[in-house]
């Protein structure tokens, strides 16, 4: 059952939702990996789009009009294909999807120093402290909604409310392209209203639980005693479900943390045994993962390289550099060399991972020069590519090893892990 199905709770009161006191915002982007790829094909926007590929690959995402025909996100991309033959398939764009991932974010920051992203496409706001300079929690919402739209091109969904819980309720609720504001005295039936599925943390084997239960609205979970709930799902559930029911959730929007680490992964259709290949892939992958850290502003000085055999052993490799480093070129000569040091012979890959770990500031990193590099060398060419790519899309530019993969569908889409 998926959350945008749900109808939006009834008011029982006509009046414009009284926005004081809910001061925390969940912002979400509507489909969007579909959208921020759609930029580059704008003859089909209204129509089925699904982002994937692959014939062991997974929807990365799909359009609204795709997603009327079932087709959900971490589907088998065979079942998507067959749920909707109509749609037309793309490929990720992962560096446009970076910056405007980054460039929302500023916009964020603009508002407020108090964001909690949650992935690339939504974050959390508490706007308390911006109040007083850009209005009210509603006003600042539909700002945010016009500024992401004016800049990037793409819309956004936004819950406001007085608890992170509820603006997320909210924000899903209002899908695609709108707003929803819970006031702080309509919390209670606002979620109440509301199937048990709806509620944040409900899987589908909850949901059965529940159902088994005979707890089918979130109002049937508020109105059942406590034991009852632990003994049919536990202590830890039992609790949190109550005090979701009725509208309780004590916790801050946490300020955003630095990414740990960042890289990106792919597996292939078929197995591949020639190192050749590998070492193409693996520059694919440092070219994607360095573009990722260049957006966010980050260096790295740890390589990491996973590597996951046919049978599904998987095993890691990892290298300290001397100097942090955002160049894909360094990343994939560190990548390379862990891969040769293997000593792989024929030995059957299923996928390849490059991880940039050991992040610092891009601007606090000591960048030393490298005896023979040109005055304007690699990290001046990287970002007049990031440039490029911002403009014309991700294939405007590469390497010339990747061109001719253009033509292959030897792997799944690459997935960006942070």
């Amino acid at each position: 059952m998926s959350r945008r199905q749900y109808a939006l709770p009834s008011r029982a009161s006509a009046e414009p939702p009284d926005d004081t006191g809910c001061t925390v915002l969940h912002v979400d982007m509507d489909a969007f990996y579909a959208s921020a790829t759609l930029l580059s094909h704008p003859e089909l926007t209204g129509t089925p789009v699904i982002i994937g590929g692959g014939n062991r690959g997974v929807v990365l995402s799909a359009t609204y009009e795709a997603r009327r025909f079932g087709v959900t996100s971490a589907m088998p991309m065979a079942r998507a294909r067959r749920l909707c033959p109509q749609a037309t398939v793309l490929p990720p764009d992962h560096s446009r999807y970076s910056a405007i991932s980054a460039a929302v974010l500023e916009t964020f920051r603009s508002v407020t120093p108090v964001i909690e992203p949650l992935s690339l496409d939504e974050a959390f706001l508490d706007v308390s402290g911006a109040v007083r300079r850009m209005g009210s929690p509603a006003t600042i919402g539909q700002h945010i909604r016009d500024t992401v739209h004016d800049e990037q091109g793409i819309t956004c969904s936004v819950g406001v409310a007085p608890s992170k819980f509820v603006a997320k309720l909210a924000s899903g609720l209002a899908k695609p392209d709108g707003m929803v504001v819970v006031p702080r005295d309509e919390v209670v039936p606002f979620v109440q209203q509301l199937p048990v599925g709806a509620l944040w943390g409900v899987g589908e084997r909850t949901e059965e639980a529940l159902v088994r239960l005979g707890l089918r609205t979130v109002a049937d979970i508020a109105h059942t005693p406590l034991t009852t709930l632990v003994r049919g799902l536990g202590e830890a559930a039992g609790h949190h479900l109550h005090e979701l029911a009725w509208g309780r959730d004590p916790r801050h929007v946490e300020r955003e943390q630095r990414e740990k680490s960042i890289g990106s992964d792919e597996t292939f259709d078929h197995d591949i045994d020639d190192a050749t290949e590998i070492h193409r892939h693996l520059l694919a992958l440092s070219e994607r993962t360095a573009a990722r850290m260049r957006a966010a502003g980050l260096t790295g000085r740890t390589v990491t390289l996973k590597v996951r055999f046919s049978d599904f052993t998987t095993i890691t490799r990892s290298r300290t550099l001397r100097e942090p480093t955002d160049s894909g070129r360094t990343v994939h000569d560190a990548a390379v060399g862990l891969f040769d040091a293997l000593g792989l012979q024929r030995a059957r890959i299923r996928l390849v991972g490059v991880r940039l770990e050991k992040l610092v500031e891009a601007d606090r990193a000591p960048i030393q020069g490298v005896i023979g590099e040109p005055e304007h060398g690699w990290r001046d060419a990287d970002r007049a590519v990031d440039r490029a790519r911002s403009r014309f899309g991700s294939g405007a530019v590469r390497p010339a090893s990747l061109v001719q993969r253009d033509t292959s569908a030897s792997a799944r889409p690459p997935r960006d892990l942070s």
